[in-house]
C-alpha cells in the first residue's frame, strides 16, 4: 500500500506539471502572434483545457481504452466511474484503482492533460485569422472523438499496439495527431495578410518575445510530468532516465537548432532556438524510456536541425504558420518516432518498420478527419475573419475589448 501511495503522488505531480503545460502554451502562442490578438489566442487556451477535460470525462476516456474491442473502434460508455473498468480493481473501502500503481481516478486526470495538447498545437498554428466558433466546433470534434479513437490504437490496446507499434509519451499520438490537424488547417485557411510579398515570406513579428521565453520554459519544465509521468509509476531507475534523455534532448535540440540557423542566415535568431528546444523535447517523447544518454542528444540534434530547414520549407510552400508548429510538433514527431526503430533498445528493421506503419497510419486517420471538419466548416458557416477583422484585430471584433487597454484613458 505504501508503494502504491508514492506511484500516485508521483502521478499527481506530473498530471499537475502537464496542466501547467497549458500556461506554456498560452505565452509562447501570444509572444509570437501580434498584439491585438492576445485575447483571443487565450480565449482559445482556455476553451481547450475547460472543454477538453469535461468531453474525455464524458466519452474520450472510455474511447481511448475501451478493454476487449476489434482494434479500430470501440462503443464507449458514457461518463467515468461506471461499469466495468479495464484494468481497474475495487479496494476494501471501495476506492478504485487502476493497474495498482496508481488510482483509476489518478490515470483519467493524468490522461485526460495530454488530450487537449493535441487542439492546442492546431491553436498556434492558425492564430491570427480563424474564427473562434469553427474553431471551438473543431475542438470539441476533434478532442471528444478523433485523439481518444486515434489513442485507442496504440494505448488502448488497439491493432497498432499489437502491430509492435511504440510511442512512448506521444510523438505521435500527441504531437503527430495535432500536427497533421495543424497542417490542414492552415493549408484550407490561407495565409495572414501581408505574410507572402511576390511569393515571399514575410517576417511578422511576435509582440513579446520575452514572454515566449517564459512559454517555451515552462514546457519543458512540464515536460518532466510528461515524459516523467508516461513511465506510469514512482520507479526510480526508469524515471530518472527518462528524465535525463528528456532533458539532453531538448538542449542539444536548441543548441543545434541556432548554430544551424546561425551558420545559414548569419543571425542568432532566438525564436529558432526556442523552437529547437521544443523540437528536442517533441523528438524524444516516443523513446524516452529506451534511449541511452548519447542517444538522446543524437536525436534532439537532428530534431534541432530539422525544425531549421522545415520552418524554411513551409514558408516555400506558402503556409503560414506563426509559431512554429507543424515544424514543431508534426515533422519533429515524425522524426522522434521513427527514431525508435533507430536507436536505443529498440533498433531494428522490424521496429522501424512498425514505427513507419504507425506514423502512415496517423497521417491518413488524421488528415482525413480534420479535412472533413475544416472543409465542412469552411463551406458552411467559414472558417475565416474578415479583412478588417484580421486588420483591425480579433480581440476587438471576437471579444470586444483588449488584452493591453489604455488605462490613461480611463483617468479621471
Amino acid at each position: 500500500m505504501e508503494l502504491l501511495t508514492i506511484n500516485n503522488v508521483w502521478m499527481m505531480i506530473c498530471t499537475a506539471l502537464v496542466f501547467f503545460m497549458h500556461l506554456g502554451f498560452s505565452l509562447l502562442e501570444i509572444g509570437l502572434t501580434r498584439q491585438k490578438n492576445t485575447l483571443n489566442i487565450l480565449f482559445k487556451n482556455i476553451f481547450i483545457v475547460t472543454v477538453g477535460l469535461l468531453l474525455y470525462c464524458l466519452v474520450g476516456f472510455n474511447l481511448m481504452y475501451p478493454g476487449d474491442f476489434n482494434g479500430f473502434l470501440a462503443i464507449p460508455k458514457l461518463g467515468i466511474g461506471l461499469g466495468d473498468m479495464q484494468n481497474s480493481f475495487t479496494n476494501a473501502d471501495g476506492t478504485l484503482y487502476a493497474t495498482g500503481n496508481y488510482t483509476y481516478w489518478t490515470d483519467f486526470l493524468f490522461q485526460g492533460m495530454f488530450a487537449a495538447t493535441a487542439a492546442t498545437i492546431v491553436s498556434g498554428a492558425v492564430a491570427e485569422r480563424i474564427k473562434l466558433a469553427p474553431f471551438m466546433i473543431f475542438v470539441v470534434i476533434y478532442v471528444g472523438v478523433v485523439y481518444p479513437i486515434a489513442g485507442s490504437w496504440k494505448w488502448g490496446g488497439g491493432f497498432l499496439d499489437g502491430l509492435g507499434f511504440y510511442d512512448f509519451a506521444g510523438s505521435t499520438l500527441v504531437h503527430s495527431v495535432g500536427g497533421w490537424a495543424a497542417l490542414v488547417a492552415v493549408w484550407l485557411l490561407g495565409p495572414r495578410i501581408g505574410k507572402f510579398k511576390n511569393g515571399i515570406a514575410q517576417a511578422i513579428p511576435g509582440h513579446n518575445i520575452p514572454l515566449a521565453t517564459v512559454g517555451v520554459l515552462i514546457l519543458w519544465f512540464g515536460w518532466f510530468g510528461f515524459n516523467g509521468g508516461s513511465v506510469l509509476s514512482a520507479d526510480p531507475g526508469l524515471t530518472s532516465l527518462t528524465l535525463v534523455t528528456t532533458c539532453l534532448a531538448a538542449a542539444a535540440g536548441g543548441v543545434a537548432a541556432f548554430l544551424v540557423s546561425t551558420a545559414l542566415y548569419k543571425n542568432f535568431d532566438l525564436t529558432m532556438f526556442l523552437n529547437g528546444i521544443l523540437g528536442g523535447l517533441v523528438g524524444i517523447t516516443a523513446g524516452a524510456d529506451q534511449m541511452s544518454p548519447t542517444d538522446a542528444i543524437l536525436i534532439g540534434a537532428i530534431a534541432g536541425t530539422i525544425i531549421v530547414f522545415a520552418v524554411s520549407l513551409i514558408d516555400r510552400l506558402k503556409l503560414d504558420d506563426p509559431v512554429g508548429a507543424i515544424a514543431v510538433h508534426l515533422v519533429c514527431g515524425v522524426w522522434g518516432t521513427l527514431a525508435v526503430g533507430i536507436f536505443g533498445n529498440l533498433a531494428g528493421v522490424d521496429q522501424f518498420i512498425s514505427q513507419l506503419i504507425g506514423v502512415g497510419s496517423y497521417a491518413v486517420f488524421c488528415i482525413g478527419t480534420s479535412f472533413i471538419i475544416f472543409f465542412v466548416l469552411k463551406k458552411t458557416i467559414g472558417i475565416r475573419v474578415s479583412e478588417r477583422e484580421e486588420l483591425e484585430g480579433l480581440d476587438g471584433h471576437e471579444h470586444g475589448m483588449s488584452a493591453y487597454p489604455d488605462f490613461r484613458m480611463n483617468e479621471h
